[in-house]
């Protein structure tokens, strides 16, 4: 009997401890969704688009009716809110400063969409150095909603269009201008306007170089050099071919380089300007010493290339850019193991350096000098070079204990 009590116990235990635990899952359940926080108010609209009544406009009546007159007396005033913000912003009122710039924006719109996409990319540009991101992003929005009525038009505005890429570079979003630019590159191509296809490139190019994206830039600058060959122009040739020689060396890509570098001589030469001869044939030889990494066979070409370096500037009186020809020479020449050639020239290279009075490169030249004859273990040889090191350094006041302590060490055999 008092089992059968107990059991009934427990269950009427069990079924209380069950209503109690519904109980307060669903109170809490209701206090949650009493306490559910709100949807976020919709993001504050743009001030540009906000818009508000201007004190400037009140007097004039309609602003969508305002005469040419009308216009042309309101100017003044608008132009006096830009320099009131640049003053507050010299202030240090940052906040001031770009509500009284959106309010100059505002008032830009009643002078067309050129007029006020340039006041655009002149505040943008403020915005963005001022690391002011909502006011970028405001200005953004306004561009890209001037973009879309502007390519809507059967007839596109090619200056607006410029315009607004340049606007989106003023804060800083390549990728947009470049949106604008290939849609007015696409326009001036169907039209056949070189001269604007070349400028619309020249732009396109420069963006991709600013943003450090090589092979559009490369791309870019190629088909510009095309136009420039196809045209006989000479001088824009020279001056789209140094720059695919910059965009190469940048982009570590030393077969376009020399390619480059090659067509850039050969222009030289056939104009007879040899004076920019040298520092060509030194890069092709760099890029050629650089492939050699791979391939081995083509240390010759790049030999070939220093000696022409040096040839052409001995010739040249150029005794800097002969020095550093030698230079290179006997680090190949050692490399291979010519030991006696190295030797050679560093004889050569100690006359360039002379007559360039660069003295520190002629110590620098008797300090190889005098490691090459340790490496031979020509002992006397390595002395009278490091002694005539010494003298320079004594002179230049530099490195005088270096030669001295090998000095030291050749006369007591400490090697």
């Amino acid at each position: 009997m008092s089992e059968c009590n107990e059991s009934k116990q427990l269950r009427l235990l069990s079924v209380i401890m069950t209503a109690a635990i519904i109980w307060q899952f669903s109170s809490s359940l209701t206090l949650a969704q009493s306490q559910k926080p709100k949807p976020p108010d919709k993001f504050p609209p743009s001030p540009l688009e906000n818009i508000i009544p201007d004190p400037l406009l009140s007097p004039l009546g309609d602003p969508k009716k305002l005469t040419p007159a009308q216009l042309q007396q309101l100017e003044p005033q608008i132009d006096q809110l830009n320099q009131e913000a640049a003053a507050k912003l010299s202030a240090g009122d940052s906040v001031a400063a770009f509500e009284i710039w959106n309010r100059e924006l505002r008032l830009r719109r009643l002078y067309g969409s050129l007029t006020e996409v340039q006041a655009l990319s002149r505040v943008g540009a403020i915005a963005f150095t001022r690391n002011n991101r909502e006011e970028v992003q405001y200005i953004t929005q306004r561009l890209q909603a001037i973009q879309q009525q502007a390519l809507s038009q059967p007839l596109l505005d090619l200056q607006l269009l410029r315009s607004l890429g340049a606007g989106y570079e003023k804060v800083r979003s390549p990728q947009l201008a470049l949106q604008v630019y290939d849609r007015l590159l696409a326009t001036v191509r169907q039209q056949k306007n070189t001269a604007a296809i070349v400028d619309t490139l020249k732009t396109i190019g420069e963006v991709h170089l600013g943003w450090f994206d090589y092979p559009q830039a490369a791309a870019t600058y190629q088909e510009l050099l095309g136009l420039a060959t196809a045209g006989g122009d000479k001088l824009n040739q020279v001056a789209y071919l140094q720059q695919l020689a910059y965009i190469y060396e940048q982009a570590k890509d030393p077969q376009q380089s020399i390619n480059i570098l090659s067509k850039l001589a050969e222009i030289y030469t056939s104009e007879n300007n040899t004076t920019q001869l040298p520092k060509l044939k030194l890069a092709i030889a760099a890029n050629y010493q650089a492939l050699a990494k791979e391939n081995p066979s083509l240390l010759a070409s790049a030999f070939k290339n220093y000696q022409a370096a040096y040839t052409t500037a001995w010739e040249l009186q150029q005794y800097v850019d002969a020095g550093e020809a030698l230079q290179q020479i006997i680090a190949l020449y050692r490399g291979q193991g010519q030991i006696d050639d190295a030797l050679q020239t560093s004889q050569i290279l100690i006359a360039a350096q002379t007559q360039a009075a660069n003295y520190y490169g002629v110590m620098q030249a008797y300090d190889q000098m005098g490691k090459i004859y340790l490496e031979q273990k020509q002992y006397p040889q390595a002395l009278a070079a490091f002694q005539k090191g010494l003298e320079l350094a004594q002179q230049l006041k530099y490195d005088e204990t270096y030669f001295t302590q090998q000095i030291e060490k050749i006369s007591k055999g400490n090697l």
